[in-house]
């Protein structure tokens, strides 16, 4: 049985439609630096598991599409790489404090934006529309996911 994950990127640094021209249109999903974030990841992420595409810190955040996790956890390269912003000196190849997994598109769909999304009754207990929550990865339940894909087709 597939886990279900809302997941945050920035388009400016990768966006649903960035996604969609990389090769197999997967990207590897570095520089999470919140253990919290960093666990789901690597304890309780699977290859399969769905994800919720989550355009974040932009002039319409919102779930602008589908994807799923297409690798087993492994380490974040930039936290190795002294030149990125991901750096993490305490880091060594040797004992990784940072994980990744590797995110596939699956497809993408209309901007289902957090504005409407608070105004669904029906999506009020996602964790991202809880005060205060700032994770960029949040598991999403089952039933959730459903919900979800509904709002999705009634916006298509």
């Amino acid at each position: 049985m597939p886990s279900y994950w809302l997941m945050k990127s920035e388009p400016d640094e990768c966006s649903i439609d960035d996604l969609a021209r990389l090769p197999n249109q997967t990207v590897p999903w570095t520089g999470v630096r919140n253990y919290q974030a960093r666990n789901f990841m690597r304890d309780a992420m699977r290859v399969g598991d769905g994800v919720l595409f989550y355009h974040s810190s932009c002039a319409q955040p919102g779930i602008a599409g589908l994807a799923e996790v297409a690798s087993a956890p492994y380490p974040d390269p930039t936290q190795f790489d002294p030149a990125s912003r991901y750096h993490d000196p305490k880091a060594s190849p040797e004992a990784p404090r940072w994980w990744l997994v590797d995110v596939r598109l699956v497809r993408k769909t209309r901007l289902l934006c957090l504005k409407d999304m608070r105004e669904r009754p029906e999506l009020a207990d996602l964790l991202v529309l809880k005060p205060a929550n700032r994770l960029s990865i949040t598991p999403v339940t089952p039933d959730q996911w459903r919900r979800v894909l509904t709002a999705l087709e009634s916006i298509a």
